[in-house]
């Protein structure tokens, strides 16, 4: 008898990853492969989908060959995507019109102005649980149907289609054969009303986006479609989805109201399950759509940075301070205390739960004696410090937060796990599998193709790798988050 296993896709902000996994989810083998970042003017981000496309192809085969894994031997794919980042593409020709606007993409601040000052904020709040800003994919429709030749006419005529990049690459793997979405996905878009799951048609009609153009939406675990035979050799079974933040809570096996878990990857995102019952934040924050299975919706309260693993891309490609990542614990290591430096990396704007589009970075409390490698340091302690403020909103919402769970690329430093404990004075735990986003979906596909009875089983595969608990005392953590909150006034533009 073959072996059985299941292909996560991981579609992320800088870098298209496949992770195979064992019929019982235990990573077998990755590839990953990074893809070209386009700032093509101040606030704006944008990829290149065909490259999007093409590195999701490539990294997919090189797993399955790396690990002699033959396609008849995948029992179902599952998909994990970078969320709100938007593509709108031809219906005839697969083609995409304009290049894949970036979720950290500022250039519709205007737009959301005018909806604000049009008196649409509380609605538009009250039916998505978003606040309303340029992060979301519904501005970044409307500015591709306004300003690219020819685009609003051919929506209207029902031959484009919008999608957020788990659409873009079901679309590409099942040959045009599937345009669906998952219920998180479609949280994340500021289109869809979480209270009846479905596509809000007022908020359609507001912005001028045809409905035709949008995929139906799915649970997570659901049939998406199958892949062409051209691409693996053998049909597929495309059976969960989700968002990437959704796709680490369930990796990380937060089924539990009041669970909360953060993933440390291009930028930083909390997510504290709530449970079947939306919560509304009185902080900014988010409620969004946790997951839903079997038709069953849960909720989530969550908070979003929009730069985490981003400045430490940024130390790398730009400024040259360090060489990799990996040099960036050595360099904190080595370097006493926090010597009144900070960092605020706004580099486009900034998120919970300040939500200021027009903020961008700073580098404060700089002296003669400042060093590179004190720049370092005040890097990565600076996604310590924006943690911190989300969680403080939580606790303002009524959240009991006495654990954190941490996962993504960033938490196997650990220097900065251990700042993260200190900084938010908690025991944080990370997971002996720390790739949770990828391993959620791996779930999803699991429970999709019968090779896990449900999430009990799946609970019962989280093992603990290290525990962090905090070495400063909490009125130093509260001087230094002090300093922190001091340095991002100053950056504010609002």
């Amino acid at each position: 008898m073959s072996n059985k296993y299941v292909l996560a896709i991981d579609q992320g902000t800088t870098s298209s990853r496949a992770i195979l996994f064992s019929a019982d989810c235990k990573p077998v083998g990755m590839a990953q492969k990074e893809f070209t970042q386009y700032f093509p003017a101040d606030g704006w981000v944008e990829h290149d989908p065909e490259e999007i496309w093409s590195s999701t192809k490539s990294v997919c085969t090189a797993v399955l060959e790396k690990n002699s894994v033959l396609s008849h031997e995948i029992e179902a794919i599952g998909i994990t995507n970078q969320r709100e980042t938007t593509i709108i593409w031809d219906k005839t020709t697969g083609r995409p019109v304009y290049n894949a606007i970036v979720w950290q993409d500022r250039r519709t601040a205007e737009i959301c102005d005018n909806l604000r000052a049009d008196g649409h904020e509380q609605w538009i709040s009250e039916r998505t649980g978003l606040v309303l800003d340029p992060y979301f994919s519904a501005s970044k429709i409307q500015w591709i149907l306004d300003n690219v030749e020819g685009a609003r006419k051919k929506a209207e005529l029902g031959h484009l289609l919008f999608g957020t990049i788990d659409s873009f690459l079901l679309w590409r793997l099942t040959g045009g054969g599937s345009h669906k979405t998952d219920a998180t996905n479609a949280s994340r878009t500021m289109l869809f009303n979480i209270h009846s799951q479905s596509w809000d048609s007022d908020l359609l009609s507001l912005l001028r986006i045809p409905e035709s153009m949008l995929p139906s939406v799915e649970d997570c675990s659901s049939e998406f479609g199958y892949s062409e035979r051209s691409i693996f050799g053998d049909s597929i079974p495309i059976l969960g989805v989700a968002g990437d933040q959704h796709a680490a809570l369930i990796g990380q096996c937060c089924f539990e109201s009041g669970m909360i878990k953060s993933t440390f990857g291009t930028g930083c995102f909390v997510m504290l399950n709530t449970g079947d019952h939306p919560v509304r934040s009185k902080n900014k924050l988010l409620t969004t759509v946790a997951y839903r299975l079997n038709g069953q919706t849960t909720y989530g309260l969550e908070g979003s940075i929009f730069v985490a693993g981003a400045a430490i891309q940024w130390l790398r490609d730009k400024v040259k301070l360090i060489s990799s990542a990996e040099e960036s614990e050595q360099i904190a290591r080595r370097v006493e205390g926090n010597s009144g430096l900070y960092l605020v990396p706004a580099f486009t704007g900034l998120g919970a739960p300040y939500w200021d589009p027009n903020a961008r970075g700073a580098l404060l409390g700089l002296t003669r004696d400042t060093t590179g490698d004190d720049i370092v340091r005040a890097t990565l302690e600076s996604v310590s410090y924006q943690c911190r403020d989300l969680l403080e909103s939580m606790t303002l919402d009524g959240a009991p937060i006495s654990r954190l769970l941490v996962d993504g690329g960033m938490v196997t430093n650990d220097w900065l796990a251990q700042n993260l404990a200190d900084i938010l004075q908690l025991s944080v735990d990370r997971p002996k599998i720390s790739e949770t986003t990828a391993l959620g979906a791996a779930y999803l596909a699991s429970l999709g193709a019968n090779l896990v009875s449900g999430l009990d089983e799946i609970s019962n595969k989280w093992e603990i790798d290290e525990q962090f608990s905090p070495l400063i005392k909490s009125s130093e953590a509260d001087d230094l988050y002090k300093g922190w909150q001091h340095s991002v006034k100053r950056t504010l533009s609002i």
